[in-house]
């Protein structure tokens, strides 16, 4: 029997084969690391890996805006101390899909980030899990700690999203933006300005020049977003117990360093530091070089001494 032809051509084969997802920047997700999260959106994944076998997890969570592969400094460091490291462009930033800086609901970059942790403790149940989160970043790790309390064996916040800018959130602009968000979700209310970031203008540069990073305007919907999770993480602080180490620039301009001092002050964690640079900015791993090196070297000489009291209270 002769077999008919299909009058929609090679559109009948399967909708993967015939158009494979791609990322904003139109590359087939097919040849990146990638997870599909809850909504099945396709986010971008990477992972740094020691030679040796690993003593322990790290999860970065990025800023508002940045990308992942920002933090590979940071990640070759951990490598170096045999930590396995790994991230994803939250939806709507980088490589992932969404529109850009677009979210439907802040717990979504919550629950991506335990979706990731999850396949990873599966490949490695035996290892402590540690999150490390930069500016909005900071917020998410605070919000997945606190849902998985028991879960992690340490948290590394730089310049965390506590609180909202008084200059940002006053009484007004908050009502304001909140009327913006029924009629106008998506107006822009201005873009961050890269100056404020670091003192180092070569970081200034990279930031301004990198296509992964968003340059566009922050929309009303987005600023709700934060907003939600600021009143979220107030909530969640009296619950944090984990180790805690916290570093911050006194003059940041994008994340009060208030927020940390509340941090310090309401974490009931029984192991926690914080660590004030006075006059750097709101990226300290992206800093002026004798910032960047203090910061590297408070990092690993902190979470290079937790595998082993994990280990230990796992022991006794």
């Amino acid at each position: 029997m002769e077999q008919k032809k299909s009058s929609l051509g090679h559109s009948s084969r399967m909708p993967e084969e015939s158009s494979p997802r791609k990322t904003p920047q139109n590359v087939p997700y097919r040849d990146l690391p990638h997870l599909v999260n809850a909504d099945g959106q396709y986010l971008f994944c990477r992972y740094w890996k020691p030679s040796t076998p690993p003593r322990g997890l790290v999860f970065v969570a990025h800023g508002a805006g940045e990308h992942c592969c920002r933090y590979d400094d940071l990640a070759q460091m951990l490598t170096g101390i045999n930590f396995f490291v790994f991230a994803h462009d939250h939806v709507g930033h980088g490589q992932s899909e969404g529109d850009r800086m677009v979210v439907s609901d802040f717990h979504v970059f919550v629950r991506d980030s335990l979706q990731h942790i999850d396949l990873m403790k599966k490949d490695h149940p035996d290892l402590p899990v540690f999150l490390l989160g930069h500016s909005m970043g900071g917020a998410i790790s605070i919000l997945t700690a606190c849902e998985r309390p028991n879960d992690f064996s340490g948290m590394v916040l730089i310049s965390p999203l506590v609180v909202a800018s008084p200059d940002v959130a006053t009484p007004i602009k908050v009502f304001a933006a909140k009327i913006l968000n029924l009629v106008l979700p998506n107006l822009s209310l201005g873009s961050i300005d890269p100056n404020v970031i670091s003192r180092n203008k070569k970081e200034v540069d990279s930031y301004t020049t990198d296509p992964l990073v968003y340059h566009g305007g922050m929309k009303v919907s987005f600023v709700i977003q934060l907003l939600n999770a600021i009143a979220k993480i107030e909530r969640a602080l009296p619950k944090l117990t984990l180790p805690l180490l916290v570093l911050h620039g006194s003059p940041d301009k994008l994340c009060d360093i208030k927020g940390s001092y509340l941090l310090m002050d309401t974490a009931p964690s029984q192991d926690k530091t914080l660590k004030v640079y006075d006059e750097a900015y709101h990226a300290l791993h992206k800093e002026l070089p004798e910032v960047t090196a203090s910061v590297l070297k408070e990092i690993q000489s902190w979470i290079s001494q937790k595998p082993s009291a994990a280990e230990e209270a796992r022991h006794s």
